[in-house]
């Protein structure tokens, strides 16, 4: 992208975080540590806690104890537009009634490098076109962003995410919404980058296809972490996702691809009764 380099990727430390709601443990003292330029995919069933954690990255959140570091630098203790310029959040959850049109979401992303009421100048407006272009969105710069398709809308937010130029991103199921084509192009976007990321995922597939390591949680709790190919076996998609899965290797990519296996499916048996 053209203008101001971005900021350089920090290394992201999660401290022993756990998060206590109407006292519900819904994170229960979780560590990850995500090294400069590493992508690491947190994956694991809807209520493990994935959610709550990036909320407390991204400073939506106070963890009840443990903390969130950038650089050794304890996130909770940054003034506001320093953490902003050096991290950026594509939440899940997105307002639907912005009075405003989709160039100016995404030029929001800007503030963070700009004193108080400042216009954007010839710098701010290139950084803003380019991220239309890479998200796919320039023909919609005009148009209101409240009445976009979900799918529009998170590829907005995603371009508002790439002009804040922050070094170290968190995406929470940035792929929501996503035909397969905008899938990809997000996540390939993300490593193109070379920006520290922690992304949320469902699609096992796709952090396996993404993602340097795997961060595993259920109920909360970090269950499992490492490469896809060291932690997505059988056993742990049955013990996590309470699901019998095969994992293969990709002929093409050497990469592990899980294949569910469906209830409809007779057993070999019974096909050869039904013969």
């Amino acid at each position: 992208m053209t203008g101001r380099p971005p900021t350089a990727p920090a290394i992201l430390h999660i401290d022993d975080v756990s998060v206590v709601v109407d006292g519900a443990p819904l994170v229960d003292q979780v560590s990850l540590t995500v090294s400069a330029g590493e992508m690491v995919g947190l994956v694991g069933p809807n209520g493990a806690g994935k959610s709550t954690l990036l909320r407390t990255v991204y400073r939506a959140l106070r963890p009840t104890s443990g903390r969130v570091l950038l650089d050794g630098t304890d996130v909770w203790r940054m003034p506001g537009k320093q953490l902003a310029r050096q991290l950026a959040a594509v939440l899940q959850e997105h307002a639907g009634d912005f009075e405003l049109t989709v160039y100016e979401v995404v030029a929001m992303g800007r503030t963070p490098h700009k004193r108080p009421f400042a216009g954007d100048d010839a710098d701010d407006r290139a950084i803003v076109t380019a991220a239309l272009t890479e998200l796919d969105v320039t023909d919609l710069a005009q148009a209101p962003f409240d009445r976009l398709s979900g799918g529009e809308k998170q590829r907005v937010l995603i371009a508002r995410a790439l002009v804040q130029q922050a070094g170290t991103i968190v995406l929470d199921e940035p792929t929501n919404h996503l035909d397969l084509r905008h899938q990809l192009d997000a996540l390939r976007l993300v490593r193109r980058l070379g920006v520290t990321a922690v992304v949320a995922l469902h699609d096992l597939n796709l952090a396996a296809s993404f993602c340097d390591r795997l961060c595993v949680m259920d109920a909360g709790r970090v269950v499992a972490h490492g490469t896809p190919r060291d932690v997505l076996r059988p056993a742990l998609l049955r013990d996590v996702y309470r699901v019998e899965a095969d994992i293969t290797e990709h002929p093409r990519t050497g990469l592990p691809q899980v294949i569910p296996l469906t209830a409809h499916q007779p057993a070999p048996e019974q096909e050869a009764t039904q013969t």
